[in-house]
């Protein structure tokens, strides 16, 4: 006897972050990559990112972010079964950077190109971001 399984629901695909990483063989640099959101919910946002990053960066414990560029920002959140706590500053010197802060290891500082921003220009943007540090 032949059984019909239920249909199941088609999960979508994880979105893919999309972040450039600077050349780490390179000199300390004030950018170390420049990541392209798809919105302004950090909540959503920062476990694609995190999940993007290369392994050698570690487990990113804290993440600081512009309060006025991430308005409703949680101060604490779990990804993938992680506590990450998650940092507010007003600084006007740096309203599009996330900075990524990793025991031991390190930190890294990320461009942040705004959601809205057409694709061919998002991708120049990170372009020089990744080769020039800006």
């Amino acid at each position: 006897m032949t059984s019909a399984s239920s249909p199941q629901p088609s999960v979508p695909a994880p979105s893919e972050v999309r972040l450039r990483i600077a050349d780490q063989a390179r000199p300390a640099r004030r950018i170390d990559g420049a990541w392209w959101p798809r919105s302004y919910d950090l909540a959503a946002e920062l476990p694609v990112l995190l999940g993007g990053l290369p392994d050698a960066w570690g487990r990113i414990s804290s993440v600081l972010v512009n309060g006025d560029t991430w308005p409703d920002c949680p101060e604490r959140m779990v990804v993938a079964g992680q506590a990450v706590h998650v940092g507010r500053t007003d600084s006007p010197t740096a309203p599009h950077t996330v900075c990524l802060l990793a025991p031991g290891m390190g930190r890294w500082d990320l461009l942040v190109v705004p959601p809205a921003t057409d694709e061919a220009e998002a991708g120049r943007v990170m372009e020089r971001a990744v080769t020039r540090g800006v």
